[in-house]
């Protein structure tokens, strides 16, 4: 159980929604182009060392669904015109706010793709299914999140059916085309396009590691090498272009 100090804290951030966010920009690897950003909640009280320190305070308060829309929320008021990917805890399958009609995120007019943490499992499966299926009715993709770490368990893949498969940093950290690594991914790219999945390489930091990616037939990039996370959403950097 978490310190009494981080339980009075998570109620004191959600009440008062002492939540911060940032942008990272998701590129398209052969136009070049912006293609969406991804929102990242930020811990604005420093008892909170890290975003999954905060949320795991707010499953112990019973409080991370109210915590998962206040950061929908700001994920659509601070980047109104552009298309989201928002990411949501495994935990929040066990409250109803993902389905309630009034959600921030249906009302956001450009497309928005929520991710699911490939590396935390999901305690209620058959739930958690059911609740996609009503959530992608109205029009919201689903994107399977750091494919790679932890569990890595591609059965997500299959029952699922995500519109987007995110390749975890620790499969792109210092690859180099050609070598072992390379073959891995390979192999996880070409799956994931057998099960009909676009792919995003995370932690894309070097100009080698995209050189990786893009043989290795990724769809999107996304890391620092194209822009750091920050608010407002940062412009796309595209390494040997200007801006």
């Amino acid at each position: 159980m978490l310190a009494a100090e981080k339980i009075r804290a998570i109620h004191e951030t959600v009440d008062q929604e002492k939540v911060a966010i940032a942008f990272q920009p998701i590129s398209d690897i052969h136009k070049k182009r912006l293609i969406a950003y991804e929102a990242l909640a930020r811990p604005v009280d420093p008892i909170f060392t890290s975003v999954p320190e905060m949320f795991e305070a707010a499953v112990q308060a019973g409080r991370v669904a109210e915590l998962g829309r206040i950061h929908r929320e700001q994920a659509i008021r601070y980047a109104a015109y552009y298309p989201l990917f928002i990411n949501i805890d495994p935990h929040e399958f066990d409250f109803g706010w993902l389905v309630r009609p009034d959600d921030p995120m249906f009302r956001h007019r450009f497309p928005v793709t929520l991710e699911i943490t490939e590396s935390v499992p999901i305690k209620y499966f058959a739930q958690c299914q059911s609740v996609l299926a009503e959530i992608r009715k109205k029009g919201i993709a689903l994107a399977i999140d750091d494919l790679g770490a932890g569990y890595s368990n591609l059965k997500y893949i299959v029952d699922l059916e995500p519109e987007i498969v995110k390749l975890d940093r620790e499969l792109i950290r210092g690859i180099v085309p050609g070598d072992r690594a390379f073959k891995l991914l390979c192999s996880i790219v070409a799956l994931c396009r057998e099960m009909k999945a676009k792919v995003i390489a995370e932690g894309v930091e070097t100009v080698t590691e995209l050189a990786a990616v893009t043989e290795a037939g990724a769809d999107y990039v996304q890391g620092y090498l194209f822009g750091r996370p920050s608010s407002p959403p940062p412009d796309l950097i595209w390494p040997g272009t200007s801006r």
